[in-house]
């Protein structure tokens, strides 16, 4: 049987079987709803309270402020538009990046469009805001800053803890939200000074369709959905419950042993970084600082698209950028914010690792390169150079 690599974890990873073990029961034989008051209920209501506690324990919050949602969409779109539409009075203008997620970029759109004032801040060469880009660009009107920790197609860690000071510091009513969805248990995550953060279960190991917001205590929201009334208000619907149970079980997963997990992933990041040296023509968009899980690299003179499929027949899996875009055939709108050329853009894959990755999976993956990269300049003109 042929081999097969998985480098596409930053648009989801495989369930952990511990993940399955600890959702088994919810399926079944604990099916109830949390709602109700009949023992089903209780045992549901139970394992729903234990998962709250220790999300908020890993993330340093209280277990209050943790309100589930199915995902970092859903979760994304709370924060945006539940703040904008909830402190519209105070004040229309919300402050973001040109390089956050669709989720965040769509729903930004879509509060322009009810009269919001979004300011998209321009990254640097590095796909980078710095606190002090951040501050130069409040206004006394300024409501809301959007900004991601770790950015999906890069890699590149934002300061977002230097940020949330500096914002706080110059009008502590500001309220910060940032997308954590590639952050956590990849970096550590200090959410000081951070008013709502999303996270979402299938980038850490559990299933998709679950996920989670921290909304800190005092931080008004609108709900986007009307209902039952549950996660304080904030998220009507009976709740996922085997889903919960599970995000809870990969969060404690990803952050167990966080240390030695870090250096298996620089490990694996700088035996990457090896193989595709000597690949001609290779270019590394990753920058420094970056997630050691996440490589951005662009061949020019081959399409990302044609180079993904000629991986995939040598049974590496890879993308092309964010999961949710790549089927529309747009650019990469974070390459661009960094200004790269367009053959550049163009000619870009984004390799992504998990815990499940090994060195030997590394090694077969520079093979492919080498032979799909020779396989597709025998059909076109060769190109040639050094990896920049």
């Amino acid at each position: 049987m042929r081999r097969e690599v998985y480098l596409d974890n930053n648009a989801t990873t495989p369930v952990a079987p511990e993940v399955v073990e600890a959702m088994a029961p919810y399926w079944s034989e604990r099916f109830g709803n949390p709602s109700s008051v009949h023992r089903k209920g209780v045992e549901a209501e139970r394992a729903m309270r234990a998962a709250r506690a220790t999300i908020a324990r890993v993330l340093g919050v209280k277990e209050s402020e943790v309100v589930f949602t199915s995902g970092g969409t859903e979760g994304d779109n709370l924060a945006l538009k539940g703040v904008a539409r909830a402190l519209r009075r105070r004040g229309t203008h919300i402050l973001t990046t040109a390089i956050e997620h669709p989720a965040v970029l769509e729903s930004c759109r879509d509060l322009e469009a009810e009269g919001f004032r979004v300011t998209y801040l321009d990254v640097d060469a590095r796909g980078l805001v710095t606190p002090e880009m951040v501050e130069a660009a409040l206004t006394p009107e300024t409501i809301l800053v959007s900004i991601m920790h770790v950015n999906n197609e890069l890699g590149t860690i934002l300061p977002i803890a230097e940020i949330a000071e500096r914002v706080k510091r110059r009008n502590p009513e500001i309220v910060v939200h940032s997308d954590g969805v590639q952050a956590v248990g990849k970096v550590p995550v200090n959410l000081r000074g951070v008013d709502l953060y999303t996270i979402s279960g299938h980038k850490i190991h559990a299933p998709k369709g679950t996920g989670a917001l921290i909304v800190r205590e005092g931080v008004k929201l609108q709900p986007l959905l009307s209902g039952g009334g549950q996660e304080r208000g904030l998220r009507s619907g009976t709740e996922n419950v085997a889903g919960i149970v599970g995000l809870a079980r990969a969060l404690e997963l990803m952050v167990e042993n966080l240390e030695e997990k870090l250096a298996h992933f620089h490990r694996l990041r700088e035996r990457f970084l090896a193989g595709v040296r000597h690949i001609p023509g290779a270019r590394i968009n990753s920058p420094e600082p970056s997630v050691p899980t996440t490589v951005n690299v662009s061949f020019p003179g081959i399409p990302a698209e044609v180079l993904l499929h000629a991986l995939e027949e040598e049974g590496v899996f890879v993308s092309t950028g964010a999961a949710c875009s790549s089927r529309k055939n747009r650019r990469s709108h974070v390459l661009e914010a960094m200004r790269l050329p367009p053959d550049i853009i163009a000619s870009s894959l984004r390799f992504s690792f998990s815990r499940y990755t090994t060195v030997e999976d590394i090694d077969w993956a520079i093979e492919a390169l080498h032979r799909a990269r020779e396989r597709l300049a025998a059909r076109s003109p060769a190109r040639s150079g050094r990896v920049q």
